[in-house]
């Protein structure tokens, strides 16, 4: 499971430089690096152009995408699985779609969500928002604490929402197996200088 999980939304697919920027990402994080392509409102035809154009160069550097509820996507162009969000398809229809070989995330928030989710066929949850983040206004964070409620499904858990290099060793000394974050990436100038900065960030904390 690679340890840093880069997320989009339609705003950042949107962006002129997106696609440099996302190459960027990849190469500079490799095997390391997920690429998310989230994009509820994108066009379905956008989304599959960008993922042939993404997943030749994450397989070249060990790098991952997976694209968000989109399984037809994920499936035409090769992607290395799905992720699906709280309002996507069953687990389990997405997990016979898919497959056993390709990876399947889910979003969850709750211990009930996450045992629904792993009962489906999940791999790994991505677990939020565990601080405040623009993305979800009005909704607290509930704390990396949230992570050891989920422990004992037995599955890699990705922490997400408001999750800053800073906030790294917190998060995984609470037994994350990665984090992901959208703004903090690519609402920097520099995305890949802050992919560096994540990595550095949680080789030098400990687990």
């Amino acid at each position: 499971m690679p340890p840093l999980h880069a997320v989009t939304d339609d705003e950042v697919l949107a962006g002129l430089d997106f696609l440099r920027h996302a190459c960027s990402v990849l190469r500079a994080g490799g095997s390391s690096v997920a690429l998310h392509l989230r994009g509820p409102r994108t066009h379905g035809r956008r989304l599959y152009e960008l993922a042939a154009e993404l997943v030749p160069v994450a397989r070249s550097v060990g790098a991952v995408v997976l694209v968000n509820d989109r399984v037809d996507v994920a499936l035409a162009t090769g992607a290395h699985g799905v992720q699906l969000g709280r309002r996507g398809i069953a687990p389990s229809d997405a997990r016979r779609l898919v497959g056993p070989a390709r990876l399947l995330g889910c979003s969850v928030s709750t211990p009930a969500e996450g045992r629904a989710a792993v009962s489906g066929g999940a791999d790994f949850l991505l677990v939020g928002n565990l601080y405040s983040t623009d993305s979800h206004p009005g909704r607290p964070g509930t704390g990396p604490e949230r992570l050891g409620e989920l422990l004992e499904l037995g599955v890699p858990l990705v922490g997400i929402g408001g999750i800053t290099p800073e906030r790294v060793p917190e998060v995984r000394r609470a037994r994350a197996q990665g984090v992901a974050c959208i703004r903090a990436i690519w609402g920097a100038g520099d995305p890949t200088g802050v992919v560096v900065r994540f990595l550095d960030a949680w080789s030098d904390s400990d687990a």
